[in-house]
């Protein structure tokens, strides 16, 4: 049992040094992915958001400027995700822009209980109940909380700026 210990410290020690390097950057990886290929999805496709009712202050603009405001920010936001550059303000942008779509494509259009709410915490809506789908947003807007609160990590243009400019001050 003493041996177990000892070298669960060790692994323990081991994983402590990697943790400000290490799971930034793949939380940076994986959100890049997503919003890249949801930008890139968008910069080829056609406008469909002419057919989405969006909530204040996004309804004042037309539906093609949110299109493009929603393109850009998931392709330069997944571009700066994947240096580490800019990533809280990034991120915030793209929580902001995730929250959009939530209350846009994936909330229900109608709930009466909270049971049926629930039911939209799914990742597709197969029975096209129109309960919503909004499990995957959620799960995004979680995995940036890390990223807004602590940085990008060490393995990040960020950090090494922070090294370089702020810390001279």
């Amino acid at each position: 049992m003493q041996y177990f210990s000892a070298y669960y410290l060790v692994v323990a020690s081991l994983l402590e040094r990697q943790a400000s390097i290490i799971p930034p950057l793949f939380l940076r990886l994986l959100l890049a992915w997503e919003f890249g290929e949801a930008g890139y999805a968008k910069l080829t496709g056609s406008n469909w958001f002419q057919h989405i009712a969006f909530p204040f202050p996004f309804n004042v603009l037309p539906p093609e400027i949110n299109w493009q405001i929603a393109t850009w920010f998931e392709l330069a936001g997944a571009m700066a995700l994947v240096l580490g550059l800019a990533t809280r303000f990034f991120s915030a942008a793209l929580m902001v822009l995730t929250l959009v779509a939530i209350a846009t494509v994936h909330w229900p259009g109608e709930w009466q209980t909270l049971a049926e709410l629930l039911t939209g915490y799914r990742i597709i809506d197969e029975q096209s109940d129109g309960l919503g789908n909004y499990k995957l947003p959620v799960i995004f807007l979680v995995m940036f909380l890390p990223l807004l609160f602590s940085g990008a990590g060490k393995l990040s243009f960020d950090h090494w700026l922070y090294n370089r400019l702020i810390r001279k001050i």
